[in-house]
């Protein structure tokens, strides 16, 4: 979807879509010509979201918790009553807990499993009539975690390789559904936050990457726009990892 053509009338739901990674996604598609739905669990960031989104009649921004089942059926339902269709469903909403994995509670490691991971099934098994129908695609914002960590990453660790994982396995329940997965690197996403912030960055940070910067959330939506695009017919079951080349460099201090 590199072009206003083939984005014009379809829609696109995005999870984790207030802010950060999510939001720049849905203003990519949104000026593709795409309608889009914002599904965000935190309903004070309805109002900046939209602001960046310029209060567009296209977007529609429904409150819902990813891993709630009814209320996944629920905004599935009203972006089918707003926009009449569903063509591409991106979950992209993630959340993380830390500490050393003796001090990890139960509850803690549940919440991410549940909106990291589960929160992606139940959106694609809700989806998946709508998008079998119009032949649609779905994608999968894992991480480059997935394979490989930090201490006390467990949680999160586990929920992203579990999302390349279930990419391949949707691929082929859901086919003619095309299912693909996204695997970012270190993206730093101040510029599509709400409060102001900046990260400051070495130049060591940047000299990390073969390519001699961090990545943006605009790396993540150009993948994105080539994966859901009709470019990428033949494309399914795949994860495409987006990180400047940092997990194939070797380093030895």
């Amino acid at each position: 979807m590199n072009n206003r053509n083939q984005c014009a009338e379809r829609t696109v739901l995005i999870t984790g879509a207030g802010r950060g990674i999510g939001l720049c996604l849905a203003r990519h598609f949104l000026d593709a010509g795409a309608n889009i739905a914002l599904l965000e669990a935190d309903a004070t960031l309805k109002t900046p979201a939209l602001q960046r989104l310029e209060n567009s009649p296209r977007c529609l921004f429904v409150k819902a918790d990813v891993a709630d089942e009814p209320g996944v059926r629920s905004a599935i339902q009203q972006t089918l009553k707003a926009f009449g269709r569903l063509d591409v469903l991106i979950h992209n909403a993630a959340i993380s807990a830390g500490g050393p994995v003796e001090q990890l509670a139960y509850a803690d490691w549940r919440r991410v499993i549940d909106t990291n991971l589960s929160g992606a099934f139940l959106c694609a098994k809700h989806a998946a009539a709508e998008l079998r129908a119009r032949r649609g695609a779905i994608l999968l914002i894992a991480s480059t975690r997935a394979g490989m960590s930090e201490p006390h990453t467990e949680a999160y660790s586990a929920s992203k390789a579990g999302l390349v994982g279930l990419t391949h396995a949707l691929a082929m329940s859901l086919a003619p559904v095309r299912v693909n997965c996204i695997s970012p690197g270190w993206i730093v996403t101040d510029d599509w936050q709400h409060d102001g912030r900046k990260t400051s960055l070495t130049e060591q940070d940047q000299a990390q990457h073969p390519v001699g910067r961090v990545g943006r959330p605009e790396d993540v939506a150009a993948m994105a726009d080539y994966l859901c695009s009709d470019r990428t017919g033949f494309v399914t079951g795949q994860n495409f990892v987006v990180d400047g080349g940092m997990t194939k460099k070797m380093i030895y201090c």
